[in-house]
């Protein structure tokens, strides 16, 4: 199986853990997890490294009467109800989730389709191979205390960032993402991006992430801080979590 087809599936298991799947693609993707370890250990461990996220969300209480509806839709549902949206016989027709333009239903069938028989017929050794895993792992927030991305630090140079809020950049500018490895070094460019979308950053040859080290994103000039440190305003910032690998 190849490297890109493997990178896929992956990506799909973000969108999977923050619930941007509708219910029939979410449906699909865990026939994906119970077919293979390899991604279902992928996911475990997506969800422990968004559980930082997860706890700096304000709690929110429930709306008034929520728990007498859910207790009377509970007493009028037959306890052996059949699944009221089965898997189609045909999944392809399926409708294409409004929200989750990057994952069409065709394209999420046809990759569950593909990855099953590739197990068949013993072509999935690819993906039994462990993802890797990030070092560190670091929430960024804003000045008011909001989760704006997210930092996993892989120690080889390279470190994915994934955006969980808008961010606006003004035409003329770049976000360029940082961190301090130490205060000897000073901060290091770790790449710049287009706009806030996932990418992955190829950084300079860095000390292996540290726990408690900080990242940080800017908004610089268009293609990059023309210093080599940070100029412009920061959008956000954390400090990093040890995944103890």
């Amino acid at each position: 199986m190849s490297s890109v087809f493997q990178d896929d599936v992956i990506a799909f298991a973000d969108d999977y853990v923050m619930g941007l799947m509708s219910p029939t693609e979410a449906e699909l993707f865990e026939a994906l997890i119970a077919a293979d370890p390899a991604l279902a250990a992928h996911v475990a461990r997506l969800r422990e490294q968004l559980l930082p996220l997860d706890l700096s969300a304000e709690a929110l209480a429930l709306p008034p009467g929520f728990a007498a509806r859910l207790q009377d839709i509970i007493a009028r549902t037959p306890q052996d109800a059949a699944p009221t949206t089965p898997l189609s016989a045909d999944p392809t027709v399926a409708p294409v989730a409004a929200n989750l333009p990057r994952a069409p239903m065709r394209w999420l069938a046809g990759l569950a389709a593909s990855l099953v028989l590739g197990l068949v017929l013993g072509f999935g050794g690819a993906m039994q191979r462990p993802a890797p895993a990030p070092q560190v792992v670091a929430v960024l927030l804003d000045d008011q205390g909001q989760p704006r991305a997210i930092i996993e630090d892989y120690g080889d140079d390279t470190a994915q960032i994934r955006f969980v809020s808008d961010v606006d950049v003004p035409q003329g500018f770049s976000i360029q993402a940082w961190t301090l490895p130490s205060r000897e070094m000073g901060p290091q460019s770790l790449g710049v991006l287009d706009g806030p979308r996932a990418t992955t950053l190829a950084g300079p040859d860095l000390p292996v992430p540290a726990d408690a080290q900080l990242y940080e994103i800017t908004l610089e000039p268009e293609g990059g801080s023309p210093t080599g440190r940070p100029t412009g305003p920061i959008i956000a910032k954390g400090l990093a979590a040890a995944q103890n690998i």
